[in-house]
Parts: structure tokens; sequence; C-alpha cells
């Protein structure tokens, strides 16, 4: 199990202070106030950006090969769209739109509908750009497209595949463009047919919603409940069906490893995940804010002994966000931007300057692995660009395509 994460020898807490000469380059890092180490991660994130842009869409001659978040150009056009919100840089906006146009393209056609691996996302994130740069006819072009998307009839109901994924692209939707974009009965609908598929599964007794994804019962962010139960919380659902989602977690929290970590499916009994896809870092992500939505402190606590799980075993020897180091700071960043506790701040920032200390010099030698993509958002160095973009005003921070 522990060849999977690097031992965390990092100090559990240390205050900044200018001029410290600590025992290492990390330690340097992690005493520097917090204003010159936003101006060393931008300068880090700005310079990955580039060659995110240049190994992904420069060399593969301006062509979507692959469309999607995930691996793909789109996941390129995400990483420009977040540098132009930090940074005002109109050029990073110009040449998202013309990636996301290029896969609006490759899109076409597509059966999937999420936004992190389908068309869904697309279209979305098109209309957002459209409307930053104030062209009209492409944003009204962007919306009818989203709205022409058809929901197969045998679609899953998980995050990356599922109505979970294409609800995701709706929220984000209706907070860039406006509330009632997509409007809520239209959510609500889908919803509940995830809630009744949800319960046709369940056991009784057991747990009040379960699903399916190629025959495994998931748990975790990407394809199980963390992420179903995620999502359903932006829907204006009916009282009895928040209580569904309210039991789910529940179920989840009195079931977890003694550790405190979770399983990847049900009735799975290893003690192996800490990724955002299997494990405690999505589930602590959807537990931070079921404590806000239902303003429970049972959720709260499970959660923050989550992140114990995550900061313990969670420096893994992978840079990206979904089974990776970049994607498990996102724990600390949600539960400090819920509570302003300043110890998930430091967390944060520790996991961070991990990151920009050692990572290059971790994957030179074979010790860390820089993802099967390894310029892409959610395996590779796309996703520690955006960690330390979002590193540099962490109230405004959010797990991409996961917290709206």
């Amino acid at each position: 199990m522990a060849n999977r994460f690097f031992p965390n020898d990092l100090p559990e807490f240390v205050e900044e202070k200018e001029g410290v000469v600590a025992q290492s380059t990390l330690h340097n890092l992690l005493y520097l106030p917090y204003p010159k180490l936003t101006d060393k991660l931008l300068k880090a994130a700005l310079d990955l950006k580039d060659k995110v842009v240049k190994e992904t869409w420069v060399r593969s001659g301006r062509r979507a090969k692959d469309y999607t978040l995930y691996t793909g150009a789109f996941g390129t056009a995400f990483l420009l769209f977040k540098s132009y919100q930090v940074t005002s840089n109109r050029s990073d906006l110009g040449l998202c739109n013309e990636i996301v146009r290029a896969c609006d393209q490759a899109s076409q056609g597509s059966p999937f509908v999420t936004f992190i691996c389908g068309r869904a996302g697309v279209c979305a994130l098109g209309a957002v750009v459209a409307k930053e740069a104030g062209d009209e006819d492409l944003l009204s072009y962007y919306l009818r497209s989203f709205r022409e998307i058809k929901m197969p009839g045998d679609v899953p109901n998980e995050l990356l595949y599922g109505r979970a994924g294409y609800l995701w692209a709706c929220s984000f939707l209706n907070k860039h463009i406006g509330e009632g974009t997509i409007p809520s009965t239209d959510m609500s609908s889908i919803g509940e047919d995830i809630i009744l598929d949800g319960k046709r599964l369940a056991i009784k007794g057991s747990c009040p919603l379960m699903f399916e994804w190629y025959g495994e019962k998931y748990w975790g962010a990407a394809h199980g409940l963390a992420g179903i139960m995620h999502v359903l919380m932006d829907v204006n659902l009916k009282p009895e069906d928040l209580e569904y989602v309210k039991g789910t977690l529940h179920y989840m929290i009195q079931n977890r490893f003694p550790s405190g970590n979770y399983p990847s499916s049900e009735g799975f009994d290893t003690d192996r995940l800490v990724h955002w896809c299997h494990g405690a870092p999505g589930v602590a992500l959807t537990l931070t804010k079921a404590a806000q939505v239902f303003q429970d402190k049972l959720f709260l606590k499970a959660a923050a002994e989550a992140a114990d799980v995550v900061w313990n075993r969670g420096l893994l020897k992978r840079v990206g966000i979904c089974h990776g180091v970049s994607g498990n700071a996102y724990v600390f960043l949600s539960l400090y931007r819920l509570t302003g506790n300043v110890s998930y701040l430091y967390q944060a920032k520790a996991f961070t300057c991990f990151l920009l200390d050692r990572a290059n010099k971790l994957i030179a030698e074979g010790k860390m692995h820089s993802g099967d993509h390894p310029c892409s958002l959610f395996e590779g160095q796309a996703g520690m660009a955006y960690l330390f973009l979002d590193m540099t005003t962490p109230s405004q921070s959010g797990f991409p395509a996961y917290e709206v």
C-alpha cells in the first residue's frame, strides 16, 4: 500500500516568516509569505500552461483528436479559461475559443453527454467563452447546440459518462450564463430519474441509493455514489429525495474503513486507493458540500476525518487531478473555503509546494508518474497548472468539473 504514495514528512503546520533558512528548498517554500509564494506559483502555472498548449495543441496540428476534458484538447481549453480568469489575458480567452471550436467539430454526433467526457462540456464552455468574448451569435449557437443534446435511453448515472455529468454541465451554464439558462424543472426531472434508478438497485435495509457502472457498485467520485450525490445537491429535488441523498451519505460514513478511508465499491474490502476517483478525496469533497447544503456537523466531521486520510496517504506518486497529488490538494482547499480554518489552507499549500519543488525531479528520476497522457488536465501536468492557478486565489478555487 505504501508504495502508492510518498511518506508525508511535512510539518503539521508552519508559521509564515520572512527570511527563514530552512532544512530544504521545500521547507523554504512552506515558510514563504503567501503573496511571495503566489508569485512563484503563477509563474510556474503560466510556464506549464504554455508547455501544455505546445504539446497538446500546436504539436497536434491544432486539431482535437481527443475532444474530452479528461485527456484531450478540451482540457487544455479549460486550463486556458482558468488562466484567463486569473490573469485577464485575452490571448488565453482567444486560444481557448479556438480550441473549443475544434472540439465542437470533433464531438459532433458523439453519444456521450457529460461535461468531462462528452459534448455537453464542449457546448457549455463554448457558451461561457462566447459570452466573455461578447459574441452573441456564437453564444446562441452553443446554447442551441447544448439544448439539442439527446439523452440516450441506456445512459448510466455516474459523472464521467452519465446523467450526473450532464447535470454538472447544466449547473456550470447556470452559474456562468445566468440562473435559469437550463430550467430547474429540466434538471429536476433528470435528478428524479437518477433517484428512481438508485432506489431500484438499493438493497432494503442497506444503502438508500445504489448505482452500477459496468457491473460494479462504485462509491467514488468518477463513477459512483460520491460523484452522483455531489451533483444531486445542486438540483432542486423534492424533500423526500433529498433525504435519500442524505441517507446515502450517512451509509457511506457508517461503512467506511477503520482508517477513515472509503471503499472503491460496495463490498470491496481492500483499503488501498486514496484518489479523487476512488477513495477518501472525492468523498471528502462531497461531504464538505453536504455540510454546507444540509448544515449538518456530522458531515463536516466526516469530511475532516477523510481529509486526515488524504494528509497522511495523499502524496501520491502521480501528479494529476484524477488520481494524483494535484487532485488531493483540493480536499484541503474545499474545507478551507467552508470553514476559514487556515490549517487547511496550509495543508493545500504543503501539497502544492511539494509539487512545485519536487514533481519535475521525481518524474525525471522515474519515482513519480506524469500520467498516461502527461500534459492532460485530469491525468497530467495541466492539472498541476490548474491547481497552481487556483492556489493564487484560494477563496475562488474549485476542483475542475466537480465543484461548480
